[in-house]
Parts: C-alpha cells; structure tokens; sequence
C-alpha cells in the first residue's frame, strides 16, 4: 500500500489569526520570523473550489514566512463556509490549523484519503496548482492540506524562503 503525502516531508505549518497584520507583528517582534509576504485572495479567485464536495467559494488573506527548514502560513479568513471556519470560529485569536505536503497525483491522494475514511473539506484550483484540505484531526490533531507542485509556486516558494534567511528585520510585513 503506498501512504501519500506522508512519503514527502511536511513543508507547512499553519495557523488561523483573526488580525493578519498583528499576527505578523507578533511573529517577527517576540519569535524573529519574517519578513512575511502578504496576499489577498478574494471570492472568485480560484478557478474551481469545493466545500464537501458541491461548489463553492472561498476568500482570505494569507501571509507567508519561512523558520529554517519550515514555512509558516498565517490565515486571515474572509468567507465562511470553508475549512477555516470549520476548524476555528471567528473570535479566537490565533490556532494551529494544519500541516502541508507536496503531492505528485492529486486525485489520487484524495481518493486514497476518503477510502481511509478522512473527509475532504475543501478542494480548489488555480491555473495548473490544485490544493484540498482533509481532515486528519482523529491521527494528526489538524488538517492535512496537500498542494500540486509546480516550477512558479515553488520558485515563489524559494524566494520566501531565501528572504527569511537574510533577512535583518527590515520590512516585516510584504504586501503582493
């Protein structure tokens, strides 16, 4: 039996925040992790999104740093019928979310994790990047979010990273 994502290393932690922008503070003032990169994805953004399984939508600003080998990910929520929502309500501050992995067969992975009996909250798209949030609490304690790998996100990537490892604490907060 092959065990996805998992056979890769976890490249992500994130966390869910109710104000990005002091969240980053807080990240690059008391632990020195930055600078962060912030974007925003507004309704529509995705070329296809899923909310267990019917169509859907989501929005939310995001915010992106690197911490030695790991990329943190601070969320800021705007939709409410997402992956986000499910896991951690408006109101209570920041809170561990999930861990990413890279896959090389999305659908596969996904038909492998529902026949394990794991639900696929949300799936979506864009452009030749595919990403699904799947609900790994009962073994992990968090969602498992598996992300296509391709040349533009992971140069992306890369370059957050080699902005963490310079960086002096200049300009924490990055606006895309």
């Amino acid at each position: 039996m092959r065990y996805p994502a998992f056979n890769r290393a976890i490249f992500q932690n994130a966390w869910i925040v109710d104000d990005l922008e002091a969240a980053c503070q807080t990240w690059t003032q008391q632990l020195g992790v930055g600078p962060f990169f912030i974007n925003q994805y507004e309704l529509e953004t995705f070329d296809r999104v899923t909310y267990y399984g019917a169509p859907s939508d989501i929005s939310m600003r995001i915010a992106i740093s690197q911490a030695g080998p790991l990329q943190i990910e601070l969320i800021q929520p705007l939709s409410e019928r997402n992956a986000y929502r499910d896991i951690v309500p408006e109101g209570q501050g920041q809170t561990f979310h999930h861990v990413c992995s890279w896959t090389d067969d999305f659908e596969a992975e996904l038909k492998y994790f529902e026949s394990a009996g794991y639900p696929i909250i949300n799936t979506g798209q864009s452009h030749s990047v595919s990403f699904a949030y799947i609900d790994t609490r009962p073994v992990l304690g968090s969602l498992l979010e598996i992300v296509t790998k391709t040349s533009a996100i992971q140069a992306r990537f890369d370059f957050i990273a080699q902005a963490a490892s310079s960086w002096q604490g200049d300009e924490p907060l990055r606006y895309s």
